[in-house]
């Protein structure tokens, strides 16, 4: 009941711990109500300010000035009843009202400047300072367009007062000007306070954030602006009070090319469609929608299904011409109310933006794909690079530059051949007599249809195809050719289970080398292993064969030369190593499948057909089928981990890439070798290597080149070298390919990577929006469960770091319900039982946590984890002192009471339980909560305890025991006030600090060892 002042007050306090939102708002207003009859208005004056607090953190602009003016009335009929630091909250909440009255149109510009002349006439009463009424002029100014710069000045040269706006909230003032003034550099140099949290309010760093994103991409400052848009969109989003912010997001997803990521913040503020009570707010939420969903529409998702408004579909064409209809509505109403066109042209301004990014900018997060394409059709092809082989409008030089381009390796030549297939199929083409016989082109379709089909995974058909050509090479008396064609049909239908050989970044070697195998890595349907053997046997045979029919006569092709299927000698040797490369596939493919252990037959087999390849290519002087046999042997090599070998090999393989004049075969062995160096810990080379992959595989037009996994490794490759920056943006490179290609367990994988390089970079809460989009509900359900345990339970630890211990503890429980049914992890249960018990605590929810505490009690007695019980228990202790003080003595020392039952009931040896240090730790935490309880000299005793059993951990103890002395310190010295006896074990703690290389440790000894010297003194 709420019929004492008392119990309104109580009330009010609970509703101030509330979170900001439509609860706390009506409960304030309610209160608002019930504090009305009372004698007294002092009860009414704090309802009054904490409803006006409700309505500004949750953008009711409208409803703020009507609560201002009853607090402004009682402030001049009854001031006694206001509280000192009420009496302040009149003066600061002038600028509260200012502010919400520019939020509306409806309200005229007169009352508002009337309202800021009874502001200067109420601050000069009391004696404060204009800077603050100097702000609110500028505010107005920059509203209208009108004298801002005049105002600018005027508010910029007053000094400080203790009623202007804090230094962050300033700050953010102070910089955008900047920006409106063209000057984004300066701007950012501004916020660089604020944006690195070095100062910061209940609205900020995540005001700026959300100002600072297209600054920072007009400047190419990608990395900052990623974190930004990350960290401090987690702070905007679903908040009413935040619509300007959430719009600004929205429109850099927009302009950073993230479309997807756009439609999924759209989603998740659906209801900021209905939050009307800031209508300039609402316009800039609306205007950074219509920036995103023009963008859409410009792109071809007229009919994309797309969140809106509550109640009905939206498609991006509908909820544009809503969008733009109310925001145009909205920006004439200022417009009118203002009498210039100023909120209109910056609408405009935005609108006329046009993406600030090339290429899609990584953010690591999981998102919908959003590609460009046309009304009503799926996505528009990739456009080829600007250095990819010129496609000839005459079908004949088509064709022509096809065979050529094929003949060289290029893989540029499979766009070639793809708009020839087109031109065919379209009657655009036709064959031609000076293409040789017509069957000749239908079987080099048939082929590139195999190598498409197979890269689509539709693997029977791909054989089909491929024997399909080498049938109709054989009708042409095209025998090497044929023999070719078929023997590559033996050679893919070895291949083994793509997890098995995607180890390195472009494939396994055997993968990739030429495009005659590329379809190795997608599993075809196999063979008998027999069966195979026998007819990789005859095709040997008939390749000898056909040798003695026919010598090759005739120098081969010299290097950067190519063979066309007019230079008949030349054919005929790049056909007989194609041969002899699918055999040494076939091999290797029998010998990866019976790794780690192979027969020796398998070894013998692959050895003597690496050995064949390389020796017959070496002889008719074909470098890059050198090449191949090298990273055959070291693909071999790095499976049964002889890096050096493969190093060896795959240097050497480079350097016959170099002798083919064919730089676009040097991809795969750059990329495998850069692997190689990761193992060995050559990380410096290792980045230049894969680095030069990429661009390879870019400049040529590679469309097959496992881009994915190259930057996978760069990310990891600048890790190692400590280059977080270049970690998180190669990882999210890497992640967003996966994406595109349907891996998405690989994504997540690697988006878990991507959090802990983030969170050991200092960026937790980075790490933590990454981590949220593994488990969203879109997400997770589509990933393997452990994955998803995995993700949960760092997100859980990540949000705890970031003190959102609520929000930790709901992570927590979750993980709990996926675990529970793992009987195969009994020990996970205990750790998912300790740890929410720990973070239910955290979160002052101590009747959740005390049932979460004996679910971890009761798991660890059928999977016992002693150490992680026992930090649970020190962790409740340590709590129990924080949240109630001396009152809670008797409960914290009783956990470490329980604490010293489970060590004392672990046997000896133990894996993972190091008595020295977890007796020691109890020692520690017992010291500490008697400390608290003003325990001295039981609390010293504990203290020199936790010392004695550190000693026992030797050089592993030395930091724990330093900690543990300068306990002993404090309470000898602040607490029994025996100075010279704790400057005496300060000193010996300080020197053995510094024997054991523990600087900092020392520096702190030293410092309370100085502090009680001047204390004695």
């Amino acid at each position: 009941m709420l019929d004492t002042p008392e119990a309104v007050v109580e009330a009010l306090r609970e509703n101030n711990e509330r979170p900001h939102g439509l609860q706390r708002t009506i409960t304030a207003e309610e209160l608002v109500e019930a504090a009305e009859p009372f004698e007294k208005p002092d009860v009414v004056v704090t309802a009054l300010l904490e409803l006006m607090s409700a309505y500004e953190f949750t953008g009711e602009h409208r409803k703020s000035p009507v609560a201002f003016a009853r607090l402004l009335k009682l402030w001049d009929t009854a001031p006694e009843a206001f509280s000192p630091w009420e009496a302040h909250q009149v003066f600061w909440r002038f600028k509260w009202v200012t502010t919400s009255l520019l939020q509306v149109p409806e309200v005229p510009l007169a009352t508002v400047h009337g309202w800021i002349d009874q502001m200067r006439t109420r601050y000069r009463e009391a004696e404060h300072g204009m800077q603050p009424v100097a702000a609110m002029r500028y505010h107005v100014a920059r509203h209208t367009g009108t004298g801002l710069f005049d105002a600018y000045d005027l508010w910029a040269t007053r000094p400080r007062t203790e009623l202007s706006d804090c230094d962050a909230c300033e700050t953010r003032h102070f910089a955008t000007h900047q920006v409106l003034a063209g000057d984004d550099a300066g701007a950012l140099d501004t916020w660089r306070p604020v944006l690195t949290e070095d100062t910061a309010c209940t609205e900020e760093p995540q005001m700026s954030q959300a100002r600072a994103l297209l600054p920072l991409l007009r400047t190419g400052r990608f990395d900052e602006a990623r974190s930004h848009h990350l960290t401090g969109y987690r702070q905007v989003r679903g908040n009413p009070g935040m619509q300007q912010e959430v719009g600004l997001h929205l429109e850099f997803c927009a302009l950073s090319r993230n479309e997807g990521r756009g439609l999924e913040i759209l989603a998740e503020n659906r209801p900021l469609f209905e939050a009307t009570g800031a209508p300039l707010a609402h316009l800039d939420f609306l205007t950074g929608a219509e920036v995103l969903l023009a963008r859409l529409v410009a792109d071809g998702h007229l009919d994309t299904a797309v969140a809106g408004p509550p109640g009905r579909n939206w498609t991006a064409g509908a909820l544009l011409t809503h969008v733009r209809s109310e925001a145009d509505r909205l920006g004439r109403a200022f417009d009118t109310r203002n009498g210039t066109t100023a909120v209109s042209d910056s609408r405009r301004l935005r609108l006329e933006q046009t993406p600030l990014t090339e290429e899609p900018l990584p953010l690591g997060l999981r998102a919908a794909a959003v590609r460009p394409g046309t009304a009503g059709t799926a996505t528009a092809p990739a456009p080829a690079p600007a250095s990819a082989l010129e496609v000839p409008e005459d079908f004949v030089a088509l064709v022509h530059e096809a065979r050529r381009t094929t003949a060289m390796g290029h893989p540029g030549s499979a766009r070639l051949w793809a708009r020839a297939g087109e031109r065919l199929a379209e009657g655009t083409g036709a064959h031609d007599d000076r293409l040789g016989p017509e069957g000749l082109l239908h079987a080099e379709l048939a082929e590139q249809r195999a190598y498409r089909l197979s890269r689509e995974n539709r693997d029977a058909e791909s054989i089909t195809e491929l024997e399909r050509a080498a049938g109709l090479f054989a009708e042409l008396g095209m025998s090497w050719q044929a023999l070719s064609a078929r023997t590559r049909v033996l050679a893919w239908a070895t291949t083994h289970d793509k997890d098995t050989d995607e180890d390195a970044a472009g494939g396994s070697s055997a993968e990739a080398p030429d495009e005659a195998t590329a379809t190795a890595e997608h599993g075809t349907g196999r063979l008998d292993a027999d069966a195979v053997r026998a007819g990789i046997d005859d095709a040997l045979r008939q390749a000898e064969r056909l040798k003695t029919e026919t010598p090759f006569s005739g120098a081969s092709p010299a290097a950067g030369e190519t063979a066309s299927h007019g230079d008949v000698g030349e054919q005929r040797v790049l056909e007989y190593l194609t041969v002899l490369y699918s055999c040494a596939f076939a091999a290797y493919q029998e010998l990866v499948g019976q790794l780690p252990e192979p027969s020796d037959s398998a070894v013998a087999r692959f050895e003597e057909a690496a050995r064949t390849l390389h020796t017959e290519a070496e002889h008719l002087t074909i470098p890059h089928q050198v090449s191949n046999a090298r990273q055959f042997v070291a693909d071999i090599a790095i499976r049964r981990g002889d890096s050096a070998r493969a190093e060896t090999e795959l240097r050497a393989a480079l350097k016959d890439v170099e002798a083919s004049g064919q730089p676009w075969r040097g991809t795969r062995p750059l990329a495998l070798l850069g692997q190689v160096l990761l193992t060995v810990d050559q990380p410096a080379e290792a980045s230049e290597l894969l680095h030069r992959a990429v661009v390879e595989a870019v400049r040529y037009d590679d469309t097959h080149f496992a881009l994915a996994p190259t930057y996978a490794m760069l990310g990891h490759a600048a890790s190692h070298l400590g280059d977080t920056g270049g970690a998180v943006r190669h990882l999210s490179e890497a992640a967003a390919r996966f994406d595109q290609e349907g891996e998405q367990n690989e994504a997540a994988g690697l988006r878990l990577q991507l959090a802990d390089v983030l969170a050991r970079g200092g960026q937790q809460a980075d790490a933590v929006a990454v981590l949220e989009s593994i488990v969203s509900e879109d997400a997770a359900p589509s990933l393997d469960e452990r994955l998803v345990a995995q993700a949960r339970l760092t997100l859980a630890r990540g949000l705890r770091e970031l003190e959102e211990f609520l929000p930790a503890s709901e992570e927590f429980l979750r993980l709990a319900t996926i675990t529970a049914a793992w009987e195969d992890e009994p020990r996970l249960q205990t750790l998912v039982a300790a740890e929410t018990a720990t973070t239910l605590a955290m979160a002052d929810r101590w009747d959740a946590a005390g049932t979460a505490y004996e679910r971890a009690v009761a798991a660890h007695a059928v999977a016992p984890n002693p150490s992680l019980l026992m930090h649970m228990m020190c962790e409740f202790a340590r709590l129990t002192m924080l949240f109630k003080g001396s009152d809670g003595r008797d409960a914290a020392l009783e956990h470490l009471v329980r604490a010293d039952e489970i060590a004392a009931a672990v046997p000896e040896d133990t894996d993972d339980f190091a008595p020295w240090y977890e007796r020691g730790a109890v020692h520690y935490r017992r010291a500490r909560v008697l400390a608290e309880a003003e325990s001295f000299p039981e609390a010293l005793a504990e203290a020199e305890a936790a010392v004695a059993r550190y000693e026992l951990g030797g050089e592993r103890g030395e930091v724990p025991r330093a900690e543990a002395l300068r306990i002993a310190a404090l309470i000898e010295g602040n607490g029994l006030e025996r100075f010279p006896e704790a400057i005496a074990r300060l000193t010996a703690a300080a020197a053995r600090a510094r024997e054991a290389d523990l600087a900092e440790a020392a520096q702190i000894l030293d410092a309370l060892r100085q502090e009680y010297q001047r204390r004695q003194g």
